[in-house]
């Protein structure tokens, strides 16, 4: 599990983010993060406290700067009182989709029921501690925590592509036969579209 620090925001500057393989129960993670969204009384508020985190579809994921800036992104959100989604976690989802849809983003990025490899995130204030978050982290999913360094094995570049409308890029078309320089162009793409996202409104 990794950390950043965003000192100059009051409230949400941590956050925490754990890459999860070979996720067991996602089904049953997506089904208890549905539920608990409507559950009421006491139940319900420490159901979603269990699942205060964001869960992401890692395939989709192009980097490491691909995910911290979505996250940047959520919290300058929060911060301005600008969130465009219920909370800064879901606001991450919301970034790192090309549209304005939040449903769809949620759906595309969100954890699914065949998800085998996951991002989970926490972003809290500062008086929240690593082993604190694992151990939260670790009671909801069922996987093994791996290096980030590992998403170079589980990015779907031709999802990101399609999601994107990538595949008629002049530059992409042109580093076809250079897997990795089209990798980087894919990533860069991605990465400023997700920057871009909350100034193109």
């Amino acid at each position: 599990m990794e950390s950043l620090l965003f000192p100059h925001f009051s409230e949400h500057s941590q956050v925490y983010i754990a890459l999860f393989r070979n996720v067991s129960n996602a089904a049953a993670l997506k089904s208890r993060i549905v539920a608990a969204a409507t559950a009421e009384g006491e139940f319900g508020k420490k159901e979603r406290e269990a699942v205060n985190f964001a869960f992401i579809d890692a395939r989709l994921i192009t980097s490491k700067i691909h995910l911290e800036t979505a996250i940047y992104q959520a919290i300058l959100a929060e911060s301005q009182n600008g969130l465009r989604t219920r909370t800064v976690h879901s606001e991450v989802l919301y970034n790192l989709n090309p549209t304005h849809n939040i449903t769809e983003a949620i759906r595309r990025y969100g954890v699914s029921e065949t998800n085998t490899d996951v991002f989970v995130i926490r972003i809290d204030s500062p008086d929240l501690d690593a082993s604190t978050v694992q151990e939260k982290m670790k009671e909801v999913i069922s996987g093994n925590i791996v290096p980030i360094s590992e998403l170079a094995d589980i990015t779907d570049w031709a999802s990101i592509k399609k999601y994107y409308k990538l595949n008629n890029e002049v530059a992409i078309k042109e580093a076809a036969s250079n897997p990795s320089r089209e990798r980087e162009i894919v990533d860069n793409i991605v990465v400023s579209s997700v920057a871009m996202k909350s100034v193109m409104g």
